[in-house]
């Protein structure tokens, strides 16, 4: 059975006082598969992350099956008690996935086979035409769609004339040039801009503990999407653990403007406090 949100992507577009928390399990699948064995279990794993207060499981199955794999997402949807955000590429193959297990929300992303992880955002000016077929397929199925882009007007825009109903903002650029730079503000703009249009948004991508706060602190986000960080801190202090520990400085930020005030006082990932 389907958890359900309140999504403030139908068109209102208001600041979400509480930002949500999708916790992305795909790392665990990376640390099985590099034994090609039954552990970790990223469906345990989830549900572990929803015990310690995440609002959502994402999980991305890519073309590869380099770490989720078609058995998970098959054993996620059914067994996740908040709700599913299915990652995937735009392809038949997926779609007819998404058509067949249902998850509250798929995040269409690009993919190239030779990326260690996923570079950029979504070129949403190639095939437009593709992509809003496929977000009209997806709505037929009941399915909340969610565009991958750069954090720039041209993919906002673009976005909406798709016809998504979310778009989740590329982290990456400022997670490797952190603080109050032009990257934050890119987030800012495309945020600000997105909501006037009706979107819903989201972020994610290398966001940790600390650097999560000044993208916590913009008001018209209202979910982040975390995996690799956190299952990295798992390996030291566990995974309910880390889990609470992006989610207090989630809303420390929410509730500062941006500052967490006990950053400082969490070590690295490879340290335990």
């Amino acid at each position: 059975m389907r958890a359900t949100h309140d999504t403030p992507g139908d068109g209102s577009a208001r600041p979400a006082a509480r930002q949500r928390l999708y916790v992305n399990v795909d790392h665990v699948a990376t640390v099985r598969q590099a034994r090609r064995t039954d552990e970790p279990d990223p469906v345990a794993a989830a549900a572990l992350c929803e015990d310690a207060g995440a609002d959502g499981i994402t999980a991305h199955l890519r073309e590869d099956r380099r770490h989720i794999q078609d058995a998970d997402v098959e054993r996620l949807a059914r067994s996740v008690r908040t709700v599913l955000n299915l990652e995937s590429a735009c392809t038949d193959e997926m779609l007819a996935i998404a058509e067949r297990l249902r998850p509250h929300q798929v995040t269409l992303v690009p993919e190239r086979r030779e990326e260690i992880t996923t570079e950029g955002g979504l070129d949403v000016s190639r095939e437009p035409e593709r992509l809003a077929a496929a977000i009209a397929r997806l709505r037929r199925a009941d399915i909340r769609t969610s565009l991958f882009i750069d954090p720039n007007p041209d993919a906002v825009r673009r976005s909406r004339d798709v016809g998504a109903v979310a778009v989740e903002l590329h982290t990456g650029t400022y997670a490797h040039h952190p603080g109050g730079g032009p990257a934050l503000a890119a987030l800012r703009d495309a945020a600000r801009l997105a909501a006037s249009l009706g979107l819903a948004v989201h972020a994610g991508h290398g966001l940790t503990v600390r650097n999560v706060g000044p993208v916590s602190a913009i008001p018209e986000i209202e979910e982040l999407n975390i995996g690799h960080s956190i299952v990295s801190r798992a390996i030291f202090v566990g995974l309910a653990a880390a889990v609470r520990e992006i989610r207090d400085a989630m809303d420390q930020a929410r509730e500062t403007g941006g500052e967490w005030r006990a950053a400082r006082a969490v070590p690295p990932a490879g340290e335990v406090g």
